[in-house]
């Protein structure tokens, strides 16, 4: 059986669900972030020290201002309440993404939750804010050339916002969509993936079990046979 160590998940179909379900974009974000509690409590229980959620990419700025902003207060209010949840259930939450376009506002609301929860160590949600994976690497390669290093793997590695992480055991999209959308395009090279047909808000957790237990089961090569 194989371990899981760390789930990656890019959360595709709130806005699709929204609009399905009363024509408005925003429930479906909404209601995303309550699947999102689920997952989360589901992935203490099975012991995974790492999840990392796709938030907002970015590309998203070309969404409508009004659902930026909305997207943002949801994040705002729900760390703003449930901070103190989320220390008390060991959970260490960590940015990855450049935070220089944030709002003075949220910026200080996610400094203070990372210190806040910064000596849990059940599981770390990282968090991927304004995230490119492209913009990452190049980023990498730019403060790799500023200390005069080598370009190499492990430096590389060492300079993207996922420094002292380990790479992904699996990947599962939702939202019957079949791509990787610029997301942890380096630490994905050997990781599984799982393309679910459920819309975020309709994943459930015995959606998220199945694939867990599919995982498992898997035979993993790493290029050898």
């Amino acid at each position: 059986m194989n371990p899981i160590n760390h789930v990656a998940i890019i959360m595709d179909g709130n806005g699709r669900w929204g609009l399905n379900h009363n024509g408005l974009r925003n429930s479906g974000h909404r209601a995303g972030l309550v699947t999102v509690e689920k997952i989360l409590k589901e992935s203490l229980r099975h012991k995974i020290k790492h999840l990392t959620l796709y938030t907002f990419s970015t590309d998203n700025w070309k969404r409508p201002k009004k659902e930026v902003d909305f997207l943002f207060n949801l994040l705002e209010n729900f760390l703003s309440k449930r901070i103190g949840k989320l220390v008390n259930s060991g959970i260490k939450l960590k940015i990855i993404g450049d935070k220089k376009l944030f709002s003075q506002k949220l910026r200080n609301i996610l400094k203070k939750s990372e210190l806040k929860t910064s000596y849990n160590q059940k599981i770390q949600v990282n968090v991927a804010l304004n995230y490119g994976s492209k913009s990452e690497i190049v980023n990498a390669v730019k403060q790799i050339n500023k200390k005069k290093e080598l370009i190499t793997e492990k430096n590389i590695e060492n300079n993207l916002y996922t420094a002292g992480i380990p790479n992904p055991d699996l990947l599962i999209r939702t939202g019957n969509t079949k791509r990787l959308s610029n997301f942890l395009l380096w630490q994905l090279a050997y990781t599984e993936i799982f393309f679910e047909k459920k819309l975020w808000p309709d994943f459930d957790v015995k959606d998220y079990i199945k694939l867990l237990n599919k995982f498992k089961k898997l035979k993993r090569n790493f290029g050898n046979i």
